[in-house]
């Protein structure tokens, strides 16, 4: 009996019982819909098509669903990748697109599906659930067979999976995967046709897929796509694509927005840092609020709240910087099986990245919306941020070390540096706490040694703050603060700020610990070293042989600040031209340097470079020579050439060979050091114009005095302009470069200068000021020449 009647006359349906399909070979009465049985069931009517053989349908023309793609930009290196695979024939090929939300993966596969491929048919399916697919197999079974509109969906289900296992030339999408067990009964019942799976999950696909990583654009796309949608002003669109990250749906929708509204993009920047909240939640008019950046992640949250720890781990990561964080920082969060559970499930949603070496990376937009207080979302509540900003800080300050000085803890130093710098940018200093300022200070102290001057000062300023905010000003505390940021501002050759606020921490460390203590004495020390600096030999000469004289008694001969202190007396005796104390003196630190602390150590390459300038001083460059190049060499090893001390040393050697009477090495040398000292420290920092200073009279005495010239000229401007026209400095710049016009043959301009710089030195210093001196025999010289051209 036929499971089917049909009346004679027009071959219509008639009332029939229900059929359900099983997975199976063939119904007894033989091969009906291939290798499907059908049972009868009760109350459904069904078209002639329901039983006819699946392997005979053919699909209408261009049958597609796929969404329009719009607008597309860039994506060249993945789209050629998804080109290959699919060319490749044989048995069902399976591509799972993953990334980020928002990064673009539906975009790429509507535009791969549309303009790349070019079978029949290609079909869209929303497969964030089984129940999805099942609702997108059903729709394609309605598609190739109208007729079967009715069917019940398990039926069309079976239907469309029968129709793949037969066909080959199809293109199915499956868009927004949330697990693969959704799609893999339907993957293992295809032929040989072609999937493409969309996916926020980067894992989980070893046994299903060929995994594709779908990044965020380059930077010239993201340009590209931001003016394509808004033309209009392009000032500071690199900047708002930079700062979105280069995610396409975050560009797309602040370049809608700007559009719409007439928003500029430096604007839109003033905007976004005034009010992140509701920019991440605004769209422009007719995109849909639940495709905003908030919306679109707060949809992945929610998927991961139910595993422990996701949500925190991710609030936390959002005060790093976005790449390099180590996961140690994580370490007290939860144990080890938990922790690894959760970090897990962040990557295989694409939240965070594994980079490897025990590093993660977020995006800097997810990072952004993670930090941004929400107190309608319940992952981004102002409690549970500020929570999170406080374990950061406090995992940041626990790892970064504390020995700053020391070589070895140094790549420490530079991988955890970024993080706080990431986290004193965002953080507001209204919120800074004992922990943060700890935090900022280590970094600051760690900036003064490799030469980070202003970076290093902004922290150290940021950190003294909080310090007297919480402490008061002559608290103990508070005291070390101050003293980083003297030391930054003595480094930085601002000497009207680093002295008094030298003076101000030893007088209060006398009061609070005593004189005696290692901490008074390492203040006393760093105000001699300030008043040295500052040319005030006087003062501070004294004061090192006090700190020098306590060091030995309380510390010892061979601790490293007893070696500061005989550093600094030593130094302080060279320039007042006492030679005969301070050779002996430097020889000594050097021996005992390089004994204690090794021959890499930064107080021995200072010794060496210290020790090779005395030389130098008292009239020997051959011996200086070998010795500033054993420091330029180990400057180099530590710290790279840029480095101040690196060209401080750089500098010297150059010097040593001018002493030497060799200008012909000692030009190019300068040349360098200028050239880099420029680039790195500033023109007008008082270590580029003295190299610029050297340099020009490098030329004089290699009888080029035309360029001498205009490098004096130069370090003139710049030196009364900076240090002012008094300045000890200026007043020698302005004597050499009256030496100079003098030797170009030029007596009236080179009497003006010589003129101009006695009557300086004798307001100054006094008549019988030997500087003076030496400037009136100059110029008597220049009147003299002038009256033989007379």
């Amino acid at each position: 009996m036929p499971l089917f009647e049909h009346r004679k006359d027009d071959h219509s349906p008639v009332e029939a019982p229900a059929i359900k399909a099983s997975r199976g070979s063939n119904a007894a009465a033989g091969d009906i819909m291939n290798s499907v049985a059908l049972h009868v069931e009760s109350g459904v009517v069904l078209p002639r098509e329901a039983y006819g053989p699946v392997s005979e349908v053919r699909a209408p023309d261009n049958l597609c669903n796929v969404p329009r793609t719009g607008l597309f930009v860039g994506r060249a290196a993945v789209l050629a990748q998804l080109d290959t695979a699919f060319a490749t024939p044989g048995e069902v090929v399976v591509q799972a697109v993953h990334g980020l939300g928002g990064i673009g993966k539906s975009a790429l596969a509507a535009y791969w599906a549309t303009h790349h491929f070019s079978g029949n048919p290609r079909w869209w399916i929303n497969a964030d659930s089984r129940t999805a697919v099942d609702e997108g197999l059903a729709s394609l079974a309605r598609a190739l067979q109208p007729a079967l509109t009715e069917m019940p969906e398990a039926l069309l289900v079976e239907r469309a999976l029968q129709w793949l296992a037969v066909r080959d030339d199809w293109l199915i999408v499956l868009d927004n995967v949330d697990h693969a067990d959704h799609v893999q009964p339907l993957l293992s019942r295809a032929g040989k046709g072609r999937f493409l799976i969309t996916t926020r999950r980067a894992t989980g696909w070893h046994r299903t897929a060929t995994p594709v990583p779908l990044d965020t654009l380059t930077p010239d796309e993201a340009i590209d796509l931001f003016t394509k949608i808004s033309p209009g002003d392009g000032d500071g669109v690199l900047e708002v694509c930079t700062a979105l990250g280069h995610l396409p749906l975050a560009v797309d929708q602040v370049a809608a927005y700007c559009a719409e509204t007439g928003t500029t993009p430096r604007t839109y920047l003033e905007m976004l840092a005034a009010s992140p909240k509701e920019m991440f939640a605004d769209s422009a008019e007719g995109e849909g609020g639940e495709r905003t950046i908030a919306q679109v992640w707060r949809i992945t949250l929610d998927r991961l709240a139910d595993t422990p720890h996701t949500i925190d781990i991710l609030r936390i990561l959002a005060w790093c910087a976005p790449e390099n964080i180590p996961r140690a920082l994580l370490g007290d969060i939860a144990p080890p099986p938990a922790l690894n559970r959760a970090i897990g499930r962040l990557i295989a949603y694409s939240m965070i990245t594994d980079t490897g070496n025990d590093t993660l990376a977020v995006h800097r937009l997810v990072q952004a919306l993670a930090r941004t207080a929400d107190p309608t979302d319940p992952h981004r509540t102002p409690q549970a941020i500020n929570a999170a900003l406080l374990r950061a800080t406090a995992s940041l300050e626990r790892a970064f070390p504390e020995q700053h000085d020391s070589p070895r803890v140094w790549p420490t130093c530079r991988v955890l540096l970024p993080h706080a710098d990431e986290l004193a940018q965002h953080a507001s200093p209204d919120t800074d706490t004992v922990t943060t300022a700890r935090l900022l200070s280590k970094a600051g102290r760690f900036l003064n040694s490799q030469g980070a001057i202003t970076q290093a000062t902004a922290h150290n300023h940021r950190a003294l703050t909080a310090a007297i905010r919480i402490w008061g000003n002559e608290h103990r505390e508070t005291l070390p603060f101050r003293n980083n940021l003297a030391a930054d501002y003595q480094a930085a050759g601002d000497l009207a700020r680093a002295i008094p606020l030298h003076e101000r921490n030893f007088a209060d460390l006398v009061l609070v610990l005593g004189e005696d203590h290692p901490t008074t004495l390492g203040s006393l020390n760093n105000l001699a070293g300030a008043y040295g600096m500052a040319g005030l030999l006087s003062e501070a000469a004294p004061r090192f042989e006090r700190a020098l004289a306590g060091f030995e008694r309380v510390l010892g001969e061979d601790h490293p600040s007893t070696l500061t202190a005989r550093h600094g007396l030593a130094h302080t005796y060279q320039r007042t031209g006492d030679l005969a104390q301070a050779v002996p003196l430097f020889e000594k630190i050097l021996a005992d340097s390089t004994r204690i602390q090794g021959e890499d150590h930064p107080t021995t390459l200072s010794s060496c470079h210290s020790l090779a300038a005395s030389y130098e001083a008292a009239g020997d460059p051959i011996r200086a020579i070998p010795l500033f190049e054993a420091a330029v060499a180990g400057f180099v090893r530590l710290f790279g050439k840029d480095h101040p001390y690196t060209l401080s040393s750089r500098h010297s050697l150059a010097t040593s060979h001018q002493v030497a009477g060799d200008p012909a090495s000692a030009i190019p040398l300068f040349e360098d050091v200028l050239a880099d000292s420029s680039r790195v420290l500033g023109e007008d920092h008082p270590d580029t114009l003295a190299s610029r200073h050297s340099l020009a009279i490098a030329y004089l005495a290699a009888g080029d005095p035309a360029r001498a010239i205009t490098l004096f000229e130069d370090v003139l401007a710049e030196s009364s302009r900076v240090r002012g026209e008094d300045h000890s400095a200026t007043l020698t710049s302005r004597h050499n470069l009256a030496f100079a016009y003098l030797a170009a043959g030029d007596p009236d301009r080179a009497i003006h200068h010589f003129e101009s710089a006695l009557a300086a030195r004798v307001r100054l210093f006094g008549e019988d000021d030997q500087r003076a001196t030496l400037t009136r025999v100059q110029l008597d010289r220049a009147r003299a020449a002038k009256g033989s051209q007379q």
